[in-house]
């Protein structure tokens, strides 16, 4: 009768000779395969765009601040990392914007221009209620589905190319693009920085 140890031994050694195996294939094996019917798969839908000029409209260089100064829900504009603490930038990853090429940036001022001009009407009605502005931006089909967030003048869109954010209220009319957030503030759609930690 053999003993325990003997067997344990040879299932342990057939477990090594089958997991090593793992991953490996044979010369032929890979000549078989076709690699061009391989095409990599994007892990995300791009967003639906809103606000978009109608083809062929004029482009006109970019306006907007450098990244850095987009206006926050609370009223205040985000700034530079201050006394430049060390590890300030990895500890403030969470709140870095999505760069932007020259290409979406004209896009984007584009698309911040048509809002400005709807919101124009909002200041002209006098009605700067969070409905009201919801219902301009809906005008230019920024829904629920671009992360349209607005809260107490406060407006951000994601649309589908860039964001515009910015503030609508009886002394001002703002809108700046900039790039969606790492991480954006839970419960306000891609535009807006995260106040706190993660």
């Amino acid at each position: 009768m053999p003993k325990p140890f003997g067997r344990s031994a040879a299932a342990a050694a057939l477990l090594l000779i089958g997991v090593t195996a793992c991953g490996t294939e044979r010369s032929g094996d890979a000549r078989s395969a076709p690699q061009s019917s391989v095409t990599p798969q994007t892990s995300f839908a791009p967003r639906p765009t809103c606000a978009q000029p109608p083809e062929g409209a004029p482009a006109q260089p970019p306006s907007s601040p450098a990244p850095g100064a987009v206006p926050d829900a609370d009223g205040t504009r985000q700034g530079e990392p201050g006394d430049g603490a060390p590890h300030y930038e990895e500890n403030h990853a969470y709140r870095m914007q999505a760069p932007l090429t020259e290409e979406k940036r004209v896009r984007g001022e584009a698309s911040a221009r048509l809002i400005r001009e709807e919101l124009e009407n909002v200041r002209e009605e006098g009605d700067f209620g969070d409905a009201r502005i919801a219902a301009a931006l809906k005008r230019l089909g920024c829904g629920k589905e671009h992360g349209v967030y607005i809260w107490s003048g406060f407006y951000s869109v994601h649309t589908g190319v860039t964001c515009v954010s910015g503030h609508v209220t009886e002394d001002e009319l703002t809108g700046e693009v900039h790039g969606a957030y790492a991480e954006p503030q839970p419960g306000t759609g891609p535009c807006v920085e995260n106040r706190g930690g993660h």
